[in-house]
């Protein structure tokens, strides 16, 4: 497994657990019976030195994990590539040539390659492991009566979890209460539509997954609420007895990796036509078809960047790693890859443009608007007295010694509440509540049912439309009248010009019963009460980020539930919208998109009012334009829409399972600058692998070039085969690998994002690579040459003195090594100057610069490695015409960046 995927594979999040088994048929005992078996404290639930003692005792709630990597198993894998094949082929010819020593170094070169590919594969998988550190389900649990966010791998037996709709059920729970709960089992049973479950109802005879008074773990809440006591944890849970069935996914390659894997084909077919071309004419010039076919067979595989798709994956795997610990957690290594093409990012409101820190700053009481204090002597009127009680009664969220849970907006409410008293908790003890009707998306509101000394009440807050429209009464000051279509005006008028303040507004009522009624009468007839007004103010930090985005070519696209003019309000400031024009409703949203006249999305910059299903509407009219869209969210309803987006991004903290199940990258802070961050992280993991690909083709395009070229000239091969091998494996991997890991560069958010559809090899980049490749062969054979003048013998000479030809593919090989070491420091920024940029900038290619040009010299003077590799120590001319050769592709390349006119603006590099 490689990312967090808590519906198909969640073996990272669960490994160990205790349960009371179906031997003692837990699953025909009701939910009493189940607290006393379990010894759980309820409704309290378990002191924390209880739930440790037992965690300590029974380990953590977490599924068995997959076997560790097999090292040796890697390494061979490394050698089972046709191309090694060959080589091993052309060993055993060696062998019979009678040449051990050459036959000794080409094995040498396969096995240190494979040796550097296992170590770059257990790197990749290591941090992309390490990424499991960063995602792990968490479950809302009372401990000590107070409700707490924990890790659900620190779940016991005992404790008592709270469900809501959008996450996953964390353990085996016994339902103790619920409302109007579903839960979606696929994961157990296979059956796509959510299962209907009631805590009151027990089916003795069903199978286990029938149970409808049971919830299993990895399940996903689709609606309602619920409480429920633990009573299997880990590998004793309904999954944990599959859970080997969850540990057989596979790592499928990203389409970046699909392409280079694909690149490498085209140059390996490429690189075999040309060496069989050399060999052929080698043949017909005479020489020795042993050699050329040595020859032949490591050009073949020096031309071949095999090691491409390794460096890639280590350096997307480190990347983002990088970027889960700014925050930004990566689940799709794909995603890396498109990020760098985004220029539309669709956003929520709230917690991510402003601080999600709701405070109710006005009410509405028939007919004024008043200022909230915080004087509890204040006396408070009537109505006031019921809109809190309503609004403190009608709320899921908690508030105790100063730590809170739930939703932002309901802990506003309980806040307000205590502006005005110190009762709250003793109210709501003596107002049990007997049922709930779920907040959604489509009813805008959520109504409870209480009983209480008097009898039973209704409390419902929701969206002033959706209160409005089960409201039959108001009150006014101490009297309960009939609403009419004025009152109904009136209020409509004072919740939009509480929205032109940037408030949001939420409306109250409720009603007294005779007795306890079902969910859908509680939500008719209802008494209204009045409006909050809260305000959460806009995060400092965004407005400055939405302006560097606009530079990078990205537009921020606000979509929200607020009306129109509270969303435009906070738009404007935020720097998003200039005018009310750029505003859009989601019904006039809908009525464009079904009008036959032509109708251009990309006009608004604000979508208020929109329902969950139109944000998908919104990303598929974005993506119908050509834009490459990011989409956040974080509620339930999210999750198509973040699944229809090119990149989904969930919210870590505020976010329910269900949409970080569906993200491609999940914030760990809820921020919008983490989006901007993330972009510009992918940007430079791709520019760096980018980097990485130009310089294997460079270098590799060089070697043939030289040999080539020798070979077409008539010349003897400027380079045998072991030199060929010995040169590949040293610029093949740590001067890439150096490339791969260069440090960001903020100037990437000063251009355009990049097509989607381009490839490495655009018009100008496939000119470079040639233009380089060639100038290093060129320099190659130059020194070739040279070497052959030296001791004035033409290198077309058949009958050349083997000392003098040991001397110049000396020249060659140095040249060709130096040449492409050096060329590397020109790729650190492929438009700006080595001279006017940071030169020093990338240690870890200095590193590699600087190791590759030692082990040079120690081959060159160390007699065994001199003779094994066929070279001589070279006299000072040599010496000058490797350094002044060597350094010539670098000087070419920088004199022509320098006479390149500066980019400014929006261009692409």
């Amino acid at each position: 497994m490689l990312f967090f995927n808590p519906t198909s594979d969640i073996n990272f999040l669960f490994n160990t657990g205790q349960m009371l088994s179906s031997e003692n048929n837990i699953f025909n005992q009701s939910y009493k019976d189940i607290l006393n078996l379990v010894k759980a404290n309820y409704p309290d639930g378990l002191s924390e030195e209880d739930a440790n003692h037992r965690l300590n005792t029974n380990g953590k709630n977490m599924l068995r994990e997959k076997r560790s990597i097999n090292v040796f198993r890697v390494f061979v894998m490394q050698l089972a590539n046709w191309l090694i094949g060959i080589l091993f082929i052309a060993a055993g010819i060696t062998v019979f040539l009678g040449e051990y020593v050459d036959a000794g170094i080409i094995l040498l070169v396969v096995f240190i390659n494979a040796l550097l590919g296992t170590i770059q594969e257990i790197k990749a998988n290591k941090a992309i492991s390490g990424l499991q550190n960063f995602v792990k389900l968490k479950s809302h649990v009372k401990r000590n009566n107070k409700i707490i966010h924990i890790e659900a791998e620190n779940l016991v037996v005992g404790d008592i979890v709270i469900l809501e709709a959008g996450s996953f059920v964390p353990a085996d729970l016994c339902l103790i209460t619920s409302a109007q709960l579903q839960i979606n089992e696929s994961t157990l049973t296979g059956e796509s539509i959510p299962a209907n479950k009631n805590a009151t109802t027990d089916t003795p005879d069903a199978q286990q997954g029938d149970k409808s008074n049971f919830a299993f773990m990895s399940t996903l809440v689709t609606n309602g609420t619920a409480e429920g006591v633990v009573f299997a944890v880990g590998m004793d849970t309904e999954i944990g007895k599959i859970a080997d069935l969850l540990n057989t996914q596979k790592r499928v390659d990203t389409p970046l990796e699909k392409r280079l894997n694909q690149l490498g084909k085209k140059i390996g077919l490429a690189a075999i036509v040309i060496c069989i071309l050399i060999f052929i004419i080698g043949v017909l010039q005479g020489k020795k078809p042993g050699d050329l076919f040595l020859t032949a067979v490591s050009l073949a595989v020096a031309a071949i960047p095999e090691g491409l798709t390794a460096i890639v994956a280590v350096v997307l795997s480190i990347g983002v790693t990088k970027m889960a610990k700014q925050h930004a957690i990566v689940k799709k290594l794909a995603a890396v890859e498109t990020l760098g093409s985004v220029n539309i990012i669709c956003t929520d409101k709230t917690g991510t443009l402003t601080q999600n820190k709701m405070t109710v700053q006005q009410y509405f009481v028939w007919d004024t608007i008043l200022e909230v204090t915080e004087n509890k002597d204040e006396k408070t009127t009537p109505v006031l007295k019921k809109m809190l009680e309503t609004m403190v009664l009608c709320s899921n969220a908690t508030f105790i010694d100063n730590e809170s849970t739930g939703d932002p907006t309901e802990i506003a409410l309980l806040h307000f509440y205590d502006n005005y008293a110190t009762d709250r908790q003793n109210y709501i003890q003596i107002n049990k509540r007997l049922l709930e009707n779920p907040f959604d998306a489509t009813r805008k509101r959520m109504s409870t049912i209480h009983q209480h000394a008097n009898g039973f009440v209704v409390s419902a807050k929701g969206a002033i439309v959706s209160i409005l429209d089960i409201a039959s009464h108001i009150l006014i000051d101490e009297s309960i009248i009939p609403i009419t279509e004025l009152h109904k005006k009136r209020i409509r008028e004072v919740g939009e010009q509480l929205s032109d303040k940037t408030f949001r507004t939420l409306a109250g009522g409720y009603k007294t019963v005779p007795g306890l009624i079902t969910a859908e009468q509680m939500e008719s007839d209802i008494i209204f009460i009045g409006l909050v007004a809260m305000f959460d103010p806009p995060r400092i930090e965004v407005q400055p980020v939405i302006e560097a985005a606009k530079k990078a070519g990205i537009e921020t696209i606000m979509i929200t539930g607020d009306h129109k003019n509270t969303a435009f309000a906070i738009a404007r400031q935020l720097g998003i919208a200039e005018n009310i024009d750029q505003v859009i409703s989601g019904i006039d949203l809908e009525k464009n998109k079904n009008s036959k006249l032509p109708f251009s999305i990309t006009q608004y910059k604000v979508f208020a009012r929109v329902a969950p299903e139109q944000k998908v509407d919104v990303v598929k009219l974005f993506k119908n334009e050509g834009a490459i869209v990011a989409m956040t969210g974080d509620g339930v309803n999210d999750a198509p829409s973040l699944q229809e987006a090119d990149i989904g991004i969930a919210m870590g903290k505020s976010g329910t399972d269900i949409a970080r199940n569906a993200a491609d990258i999940i914030l760990t802070d809820d921020n919008f600058n983490t989006i901007i961050t993330a972009i510009e992280k992918g940007r430079n993991i791709y520019n760096n692998i980018k980097k990485a690909v130009l310089f294997l083709v460079t270098c590799n395009l060089g070697e043939v070039t030289a040999v080539f070229l020798a070979i077409i000239l008539g010349m003897e091969a400027p380079l045998i085969a072991t030199q060929l091998l010995w040169i590949n494996l040293i610029t093949d991997s740590l001067p890439a690998l150096a490339l791969g890991m260069s440090k960001s560069d903020n100037a990437v958010m000063q251009f355009k994002p990049r097509p989607s559809n381009e490839t490495f090899f655009t018009k100008n980049r496939t000119w470079r690579v040639v233009l380089a490749g060639i100038i290093i062969g060129l320099v190659t054979l130059c020194a070739y040459c040279f070497g052959f003048y030296t001791f004035n013998v033409s290198p077309f000479d058949n009958t050349i003195d083997p000392a003098i030809m040991e001397y110049s593919r000396t020249l060659a090989f140095m040249v060709l090594i130096v040449s492409q070491l050096f060329y590397a420091l020109s790729l650190q920024h492929v438009q700006k100057s080595i001279f006017n940029n940071k030169m020093f900038r990338n240690k870890l290619l200095w590193f590699a610069l600087i190791g590759g040009i030692s082990i040079q010299l120690i081959i060159i003077y160390v007699p065994v490695l001199r003779n094994m590799l066929h070279l001589q120590i070279p006299d000072k001319n040599g010496w000058l015409v490797i350094v002044v050769l060597g350094a010539l592709p670098l000087l070419i390349s920088e004199l022509f960046k320098i006479s390149k006119l500066p980019k400014r603006g929006l261009k692409r590099s």
